[in-house]
């Protein structure tokens, strides 16, 4: 049997997630059931004023969303296309189809259209912690989304798109998404201080990319995002990434747990601190495995120089030696004379032509939170140490 699994998308992912449902044998109470028994491990459940089955069609009569301790949110119908049933009681579901969203509050409104999952599976026991108990979706697609405020639309997305690939020994996932031709107008900004700096720096109109890709390795738990890339448009290229080990399928268990039992105390601080006290427990399983955070400049720092200049009545070049000037003297404080030359290395290389700017991490072991956390509170100046943290300009 194959399995599927995925990330969860922003903003509607909730949504998304928790509406899928499969059968063969088509007992559309059972799938309703199975999906419910799958989704409430995360905090939720999902109604319906009925369950509509035609040959290997499935719909969720206006169906609702609701989260532990929040209002239910009406979905609509959901249409549910090349439904199965597995041998073991679990369904598949070849594609999914949510309503276009349109929702208007305070003036502001919210549309989404083509909202779409692919490849969901239902499992048939969601108690276990193995692979066939969580419930998956193998693709997630959005077409248009828009906010319009006023009548004027203030931010766009021409698509968004996800997708999780598990591998044939089955150990493990690889993911990529993209939020793709994204658009914002902030020529419209109330305040007049900050609508000076978005136009000297030429920000009115943003239009860039979000992409990501990723891994998952089950056994060791190991997490490694590459990429988590903000692209924007004569402005640059922002890129996170990070490691980290631990995060196995018994962890997610552990947290869903946790979570579901907080949101189900009706005693909301004695849940917060229980929640904390749990959180704490399962970070002593993780591990930190490195990060990096780069920006590439696609001409923003040379229109920052400027602006920031015509403040001190200076030209950007005076208002970039002056940085280089101050950038030891505010580093002192770090009291890490190695990390501290190499910050204002980098520093002077990257405003001499701006190109790019690094901050990395990459410890010779993976490093324990707890160590992390313990460095952090006692001896701080040891962390980029322990971390192996390095800051590079223009490589």
């Amino acid at each position: 049997m194959t399995f599927y699994r995925t990330t969860r998308l922003m903003l509607s992912g909730a949504a998304f997630l928790s509406l899928a449902g499969s059968a063969v044998a088509l007992d559309g109470q059972d799938i309703l059931k199975k999906l419910n028994a799958a989704y409430s491990t995360q905090g939720g459940t999902i109604t319906a004023d009925g369950v509509d089955v035609n040959d290997t069609t499935v719909t969720l009569k206006n169906a609702s969303f609701k989260p532990t301790g929040s209002d239910a949110l009406n979905i609509g119908d959901i249409t549910m296309t090349g439904v199965e049933e597995d041998e073991d009681g679990g369904y598949y579901i070849e594609e999914a189809a949510f309503p276009d969203i349109n929702v208007t509050k305070d003036g502001t409104t919210v549309s989404a259209s083509e909202l779409t999952l692919g490849g969901i599976s239902i499992p048939a026991d969601a108690n276990g912690d193995r692979l066939d108990s969580i419930l998956l979706y193998e693709t997630a697609h959005a077409g248009p989304i828009k906010v319009v405020n006023g009548g004027k639309e203030v931010f766009s997305l021409g698509e968004t798109e996800m997708n999780l690939t598990l591998r044939e020994d089955e150990s493990g996932f690889d993911f990529d998404g993209a939020f793709k031709s994204m658009k914002a107008d902030l020529s419209d900004t109330p305040d007049p201080q900050a609508k000076e700096a978005i136009e000297k720096l030429a920000l009115q109109h943003l239009n860039g990319d979000i992409t990501m890709k990723g891994a998952w390795d089950l056994g060791p738990g190991a997490i490694d995002i590459s990429e988590f890339a903000l692209d924007v448009t004569n402005v640059g290229r922002l890129n996170l990434a990070f490691k980290i080990s631990g995060y196995t399928l018994p962890f997610v268990k552990s947290l869903q747990e946790a979570t579901k039992a907080s949101e189900t105390n009706p005693n909301k601080e004695e849940a917060q601190q229980a929640l904390g006290l749990a959180m704490l427990g399962l970070m002593q399983q993780l591990s930190f495995n490195g990060a990096e955070i780069r920006f590439d400049d696609a001409s923003i720092t040379k229109r920052a120089l400027e602006y920031a200049g015509s403040k001190q009545n200076i030209s950007a070049q005076q208002m970039a030696d002056a940085l280089k000037a101050m950038a030891p003297i505010a580093l002192t404080q770090l009291n890490i004379p190695e990390l501290q030359n190499a910050i204002s290395a980098a520093v002077n290389t990257y405003l001499d032509d701006p190109n790019s700017f690094t901050v990395s991490a990459a410890p010779p072991q993976p490093v324990p939170f707890p160590t992390i956390m313990g460095a952090a509170m006692g001896a701080p100046n040891t962390l980029p140490n322990v971390l192996g943290v390095k800051v590079t300009a223009n490589q």
